[in-house]
Formats: C-alpha cells, structure tokens, sequence
C-alpha cells in the first residue's frame, strides 16, 4: 500500500497509467472546535487492493447520492450537508476511486458509523493527516 501526501483540495488524483493506483480513498474531516479540516489519503496498488475494495463496497453509497429520486436534495439523505452536523461536530468528505467507479459522499458525524466508520478508521490509521485548505 503506497501513501500519498496530499497538499492540496481535491480528490487523491488517481492515476489510470501502468503503474498507477488501482484503489485510492480520501476522507477529509472538517469541524470540531477549532473548524480545522484534516486530510488522509491512501492509496493501493492491485496487490494490496482487495481489502480496500472490499471497505469501499461496504459503504452505503447509494444513501448519501446528492439528489436521489423523489427526495429533496441532501436533506433527505441525512448528509453533512443537511444541517444535522450541529455546533463543534465533525463532519466528513469521503471520496473513493476503484476499478469501474468513483464515489463521494458528505456525513454528519452522526452518520459516520458501521461500514463507514470503519473505512473512515482504516484510512486514518493507514495514512498521515494533512492539513487541507
């Protein structure tokens, strides 16, 4: 699994060439008190990537989809971006590329649990933070 330094906005910046990631994931935390925003990255090449892939399918991407049919925006979707975050929580920015999809998905600390915590965890203990601006 190779880390990679991310020093600025975005996604990982995956790369489709030969000897390219086949499995990268960021998750950028902002709030808390002090609203700072943190940034890991990791990214895997094929031989590391099963595990990663298998965090990535795991997720519930589908529930966090910006307009889904018949919902009003994110509000319906229980997002970060819905207000529900409240005073001095964290917040979350998950984005995911892997072979055939790339993903993205905004949580309210409070949403960040089970398949999605336990990515979120994974990627934090496989990586840096990085401060992101």
């Amino acid at each position: 699994m190779a880390q990679q330094p991310d020093d600025g906005p975005g996604d990982a910046g995956v790369s489709r060439d030969a000897g390219g990631p086949a499995v990268a994931v960021t998750v950028v935390r902002s709030g808390g008190l002090a609203g700072m925003r943190r940034r890991w990255v990791v990214e895997a090449d094929a031989s590391d990537a099963d595990p990663w892939i298998a965090l990535v399918e795991a997720c519930p991407w589908d529930d966090c989809a910006a307009d889904p049919p018949g919902a009003a925006g994110a509000a319906a979707t229980g997002s970060a971006t819905a207000g529900s975050a409240g005073a001095d929580r964290f917040a979350y920015s998950v984005s995911a590329t892997v072979p055939g999809a790339t993903r993205h998905a905004e949580l309210a600390e409070s949403d960040a649990s089970g398949a999605w915590r336990e990515l979120i965890d994974a990627v934090h203990g496989a990586s840096s933070p990085t401060p992101s601006r």
